[in-house]
């Protein structure tokens, strides 16, 4: 493992928005300013080309390049970790390769998605797929999107391999986090990371290593001060940090009608705060002016002295 990154990854791991101009071109210059505002807001590492980085919806040169970027862009300074995720173990294999290559620190896969995979056939698909990657890896359970969820027992009998190292769990189920922390009980060394910003808090408290938190692209001070709180078990501290994000996902997340209305609202609210564009990768659009000043009262509403774009 690099020796930037810790067993077991702790803190607020960053989930990259992808930031672009077109369907197949970044917004280098946006990455740029995205990466050094997280750095300079202590966040502890970066997740490239997880659900907020529209993985799927890039090509597989674009997802390339995203790596390739945020590594040289990063320069070392915190651990970046690259999404692999796919349905065909192969190019999965290519991206871990590329991520190697540029100094990425692991890899994240979710469950193939698709035809949806019974346990034993996660278990034989992780067999087939850790021992060819060039990286330790991190499981990704994210159901809503993939129509499948890794059992606790699944996850300890994938884990028996030492090259996985942590789990991220986007199920939003507190109850299913504590018994896959429970079932990996033997292993300290594995990372334990919840991904919904709302339960963060809660999740570290009972002995969760950290949030993987789409907010963390806007606020990252925040998110890093709500994970120390609960570190340190402040509870007044962590009562008042919640309100805040709380605010952000009862506002920011949600303008419009849809599922995507979360990463539209994210992207946008990082154009008007001048990070990057706010161009979504197809089949979604960014959202209009009506839904962009909505957006805007949101921001305000968080922090009334924000200098934000038109």
């Amino acid at each position: 493992m690099n020796s930037k990154m810790k067993a077991p990854l702790e803190g607020i791991i960053t989930p990259l928005v992808t930031p672009l101009t077109d369907d197949d071109t970044l917004d280098l210059e946006g990455l740029e300013r995205l990466v050094e505002h997280l750095i300079a807001g202590g966040v502890h590492a970066l997740f490239v080309l997880g659900t907020t980085g529209e993985s799927q919806s890039l090509s597989y040169g674009l997802r390339a390049e995203m790596i390739r970027q945020t590594c040289r862009l990063a320069k070392g300074r915190l651990p970046v970790l690259a999404g692999i995720s796919d349905t065909s173990i192969v190019e999965s294999v290519k991206l871990a390769r590329v991520a190697v290559e540029n100094g990425a620190d692991a890899a994240v896969s979710t469950t193939p998605y698709y035809f949806a995979t019974g346990q034993p056939e996660l278990i034989e698909f992780y067999g087939h797929l850790v021992p060819q990657l060039p990286l330790p890896l991190f499981l990704y359970n994210m159901p809503s999107h993939t129509k499948v969820s890794f059992a606790p027992d699944t996850v300890r009998r994938i884990a028996e391999d030492p090259k996985v190292i942590g789990f991220k769990d986007s199920s939003a189920n507190a109850v299913y986090f504590q018994s896959v922390m429970f079932a990996m009980k033997d292993r300290p060394d594995f990372s334990m990371l919840v991904g919904p910003e709302e339960i963060t808090g809660e999740c570290v408290l009972m002995g969760g290593h950290g949030g993987v938190n789409g907010g963390a692209n806007m606020f990252p001070e925040l998110y890093v001060s709500l994970y120390n709180a609960a570190k340190r078990a402040d509870l007044k501290e962590l009562h008042r940090l919640q309100q805040q994000v709380m605010q952000i996902s009862a506002t920011i997340y949600t303008v419009g009608h849809h599922p995507s209305s979360y990463l539209k609202g994210l992207k946008c609210a990082l154009s008007l705060l001048g990070l990057c564009d706010d161009y979504l990768a197809a089949p979604f659009h960014k959202f209009e002016q009506p839904e962009r000043e909505k957006i805007r009262k949101a921001l305000l509403a968080l922090n009334p002295a924000l200098k934000l774009r038109p």
